[in-house]
């Protein structure tokens, strides 16, 4: 008798590979570029308005080199956003741009710690339930109109932008926005309407964040160097009244764009309002975990903001207080260590490796020698054109690198260069803190564009591509600002 396995078939099923021409494509792009320039003949010296010169070392022309390669693969998301961030680490290593100690010491560096702990906020947030009684509650105020309802949280979120870091408002706002979404009844499938309010969130934290000083660090960066340079101080009101205006109308324009490239697909959702009415009855009287979340972050809110207006407080570490209130929700329990696996880790990486860059073009003297180069070209050009050529450099620049860094290296240039041409220094200062605040091309720009990058609504090239007319809207309302509201308000843009 035979046996009854030799009759059986054995089948082996090979899979084969599918392959990714565009992946492949840009991966070369980015390998070419760095190599193209990092193998390059020296590049000439950057020379300033009063003839210093400024070499470039290699290790600076290294740094612009994979400046180019993260850049490229960053907006075509050719790795996941946080591996990109690692291979700028170690392309500072292996090419001896940077010693590796330093390189990768930059991953933990506060400004990263800071946005890991405003994340924790978040994930918080929903975890006792509070981002869905407020999105609820915000439901039943705004109504049913998918219109209404991006103003609405748009509006919330620049509000916050004046009394909290923008940081932390993407963060407490972000699950806010997930519970709004998940009421759209699409699922976690992206969708025009989940794009528009997560990327307009992004866009709309940036702009309201430029209207006090309590929005980001920039701001105060900026006053700082031009009291050294101007030996003049720019107080907390004077700021908040020449930027209130110009904020807001960017705060709308953001609403108006979103509603022309990600018109939802949905003018109104029927019955949203009852609806939202009903689960924020069916969730309850507020619990105890939820106020005493809500007690920390407040605490953690009034913190951060009395240490911009009262100078015996200047010594508090923002970094500090924020995980603080991590540390806290671990000792009393309302994190576990499973939640530890719920951070998302790819955007705390993309920061990581953000600062890292930022730190290496500032360190080798590229960003310098690029500042120098690009603003030499306008010393002799018209007083409008000369600002406009400013904001541009800043508004290009804060898209890779920290705001503050983008700051630093273009406005004491800027700012010397501005007398030959008549400009007034303030008109330099402020024009420079409305595009540093609106990094609309690259989520590496700001922290809030990668918080929203979470949501899984969008990839880097559509936020790319969204921030291109978004950026020239930016822009124009620069050019409105310095030629007709400042001086409407009583700013002298000449001297």
């Amino acid at each position: 008798m035979s046996d009854s396995s030799d009759n059986q078939k054995i089948e082996f099923t090979v899979s084969i590979p599918v392959l990714d021409l565009k992946r492949i494509i840009f991966i070369s792009l980015g390998l070419f570029l760095f190599f193209w320039l990092y193998l390059a003949d020296p590049l000439p010296d950057a020379v300033d308005p009063l003839g210093e010169r400024f070499t470039l070392t290699r290790e600076g022309k290294a740094a612009i080199a994979l400046f180019l390669l993260a850049g490229t693969w960053w907006v075509f998301e050719v790795v996941p956003i946080g591996v990109t961030s690692l291979a700028i680490g170690v392309f500072q290593a292996l090419f001896l741009i940077r010693p590796a100690n330093v390189a990768f010491k930059d991953f933990m560096d506060p400004s990263v710690l800071f946005i890991f702990g405003s994340l924790v906020i978040g994930m918080v947030f929903t975890k006792v339930g509070l981002s869905q009684r407020v999105s609820y509650k915000m439901l039943t105020i705004v109504g049913e109109k998918t219109s209404m309802i991006y103003l609405g949280c748009f509006i919330v979120t620049a509000l916050l932008t004046h009394f909290m870091a923008h940081t932390a408002v993407a963060a407490t706002m972000f699950p806010i926005l997930m519970a709004i979404y998940a009421l759209y009844g699409e699922g976690n499938k992206p969708s025009k309407f989940g794009k528009g309010l997560f990327i307009g969130m992004a866009f709309v934290a940036g702009a309201g964040s430029m209207i006090t000083l309590l929005g980001a660090a920039r701001g105060a960066v900026a006053i700082g160097f031009f009291n050294d340079i101007v030996e003049r101080n720019i107080s907390f009101f004077e700021l908040s009244y020449y930027m209130f205006p110009i904020g807001w109308l960017m705060v709308f324009l953001c609403w108006g764009m979103m509603m022309i490239l990600f018109k939802p697909e949905k003018t109104e959702i029927p019955g949203l309002r009852e609806k939202a009415r009903r689960l924020y009855e069916e969730a309850g009287p507020i619990t105890r975990d939820e106020y005493f979340v809500g007690l920390v972050v407040l605490a953690v809110i009034i913190t951060l903001s009395l240490k911009s207006f009262i100078p015996e407080m200047e010594f508090i570490d923002k970094t500090s207080v924020v995980l603080l209130s991590t540390i806290t929700f671990f000792m009393f329990k309302i994190l576990s260590i499973d939640d530890l696996e719920k951070i998302p880790w790819n955007i705390v990486l993309l920061f990581a490796g953000a600062m890292s860059i930022g730190f290496c073009l500032w360190e080798t003297g590229a960003a310098k020698w690029l500042a120098i180069n690009w603003l030499a070209m306008f010393k002799e050009a018209n007083w409008f054109v000369f600002v406009l050529g400013i904001s541009f450099f800043v508004m290009v620049m804060t898209n890779f690198i920290m705001n503050v860094a983008a700051i630093a290296i273009s406005l004491p240039v800027a700012l010397v260069i501005a007398p030959y041409l008549d400009v007034a220094p303030d008109v330099v200062l402020y024009s420079a803190l409305i595009v540093s605040a609106c990094p609309f091309l690259l989520l590496v720009g700001a922290a809030p564009n990668a918080i929203a990058y979470d949501s899984k609504q969008f990839t880097t090239g559509q936020f790319f591509m969204a921030g291109i007319p978004a950026s020239i809207v930016l822009m124009a309302v620069v050019a409105l600002a310095i030629g007709i509201i400042w001086p409407m308000m009583g700013m002298s843009v000449t001297v």
